[in-house]
């Protein structure tokens, strides 16, 4: 638990451990963390009476370029300010940086309705209002270059030097080999109260795999963009860049950046487990799974928000195609994890790297929160090789970023819970996203058709 319980705890520790200097972020659409540093004054003045961001970060893209025809924000608004409330029980000395602190902020008043944040805690309390304490962890992989964001670019994002050559996975030699580079990201990440509990190579050349440790629902996400951030930092101070891009080659297995979700009752017993039923599966968790799988298409785009998301989602490619369930079986969706009362969950496997921790564990959570609501059945699960299986044609998911947006745009769900402006804003810059995409001749196109059509 947090030692910042209230401002005057925050105040004290401030006071007690001489802090100075003040660092301050809040997350954007894209899962971008936008920040910057405030003074002590005004920080301590923010504590009590909030601070502001200009809210041209929720109305840019990833590049910074403006996208058209948002209604919360746009030319027609100015982009005014908006307000900000720091959360000070995520407040964090920050490594490297002496008599520093980092604190977690949120978009508060109408700002609130489209702020990632607090659409997680919009959908965490309903949980609560069905009596029920949502607990996650997410797990990440991620590709480690021997490159700096200088010759990245000097190389064109091509023939990159990878932290470590061919396909080793789960190497003890490989982790070994680089034991410096793993022991600083888990020192950060632990003074930064996100701790990692499993670090390892994955398959493919400088791939690696960290399992954040399981937590609250909202922690569990701060601590995935705590996670993220940290280790870029530690990454390019050792002339490394890591990249978490869902599909960063054609010839490279895609990312993935699972959840593993459970729900628990006002005693902290594991609603899901039962130990007589039939996968140690009760009731809730078997109408919980059948929701995310009900939900997952028109929810996709919380959990797959770039044109580079749907590259990696086809059959091969450790990612599912469509929604369906299985018990322990790495080809399907939703991997339902049997075990005891501790350890029975389930794993939501659609999601990549690079997604937004607040919007998709939203969609992890509300899917199957809906489940639980509309008392729905759960059909078998799926055994064998799920990419063989032929799907209904209702858990088939959508093929690319502007159809996934038009299925939440129409999501009678996405809107009840989440709201209306956030669903028609949020749906906009993700058909954004497609349009700027498709404005682009690459190198394929030209490669393919220039001389021969």
């Amino acid at each position: 638990m947090t030692q910042f319980q209230t401002v005057k705890s925050t105040e004290k520790f401030i006071k007690d451990n001489n802090i100075q200097r003040f660092k301050i972020g809040v997350v954007d659409f894209n899962g971008i963390l936008r920040g910057k540093y405030v003074s002590k004054s005004k920080f301590l003045a923010g504590l009590k009476s909030g601070l502001s961001f200009c809210d041209v970060i929720i109305g840019c893209d990833v590049n910074d370029d403006l996208v058209e025809n948002m209604d919360f924000t746009g030319w027609d608004t100015g982009y005014p300010d908006a307000p900000l409330k720091i959360i000070y029980q995520t407040g964090k000395v920050l490594p490297y940086e002496p008599s520093t602190m980092f604190f977690l902020c949120e978009f508060y008043e109408e700002a609130e309705a489209i702020c990632p944040r607090s659409l997680l805690r919009k959908v965490i309390q309903k949980a609560n209002d069905m009596g029920y304490d949502p607990y996650s962890a997410f797990e990440y992989e991620f590709t480690v270059f021997n490159e700096t964001i200088e010759t990245i670019r000097e190389k064109s994002y091509q023939n990159l030097s990878p932290l470590s050559p061919d396909n080793f996975g789960y190497s003890f030699i490989r982790s070994s080999m680089f034991s410096e580079f793993y022991h600083e990201v888990m020192d950060v990440c632990d003074a930064m109260g996100a701790p990692i509990e499993g670090f390892h190579t994955e398959i493919g050349s400088g791939v690696l795999e960290a399992a954040i440790t399981y937590s609250d629902a909202l922690s569990s996400a701060d601590n995935a963009i705590i996670f993220k951030n940290m280790l870029k930092v530690v990454a390019h101070q050792r002339d490394l860049v890591p990249t978490f891009m869902a599909k960063w080659s054609s010839e490279h297995q895609g990312q993935s950046g699972h959840i593993h979700v459970s729900l628990r009752d006002k005693t902290s017993v594991n609603v899901f487990y039962d130990q007589k039923a039939e996968y140690t599966m009760s009731k809730t968790m078997r109408h919980f799974v059948a929701g995310q799988m009900k939900y997952m298409p028109e929810l996709l785009v919380l959990v797959a928000s770039t044109v580079n998301d749907y590259v990696r989602l086809m059959p091969g490619f450790w990612a599912p195609t469509v929604a369906n369930w299985s018990v322990d079986n790495r080809t399907s969706a939703l991997r339902v994890i049997a075990g005891s009362e501790k350890s029975q969950r389930v794993e939501y496997r659609v999601g990549s790297a690079s997604s937004n921790p607040y919007l998709a564990l939203s969609a992890a959570l509300l899917s199957g929160l809906m489940g639980i609501e509309e008392s729905l059945e759960l059909c078998e699960p799926v055994t064998g090789n799920a990419y063989e299986i032929t799907p209904k044609p209702e858990h088939i998911l959508p093929g690319n970023l502007t159809e996934a947006a038009n299925r939440l745009r129409n999501s009678t769900v996405a809107k009840s819970v989440l709201g209306e402006l956030f669903v028609k804003d949020y749906a906009t810059t993700r058909e954004w996203e497609e349009k700027v995409y498709r404005q682009q001749i690459t190198d394929w196109q030209l490669q393919r058709y220039f001389e021969i059509i």
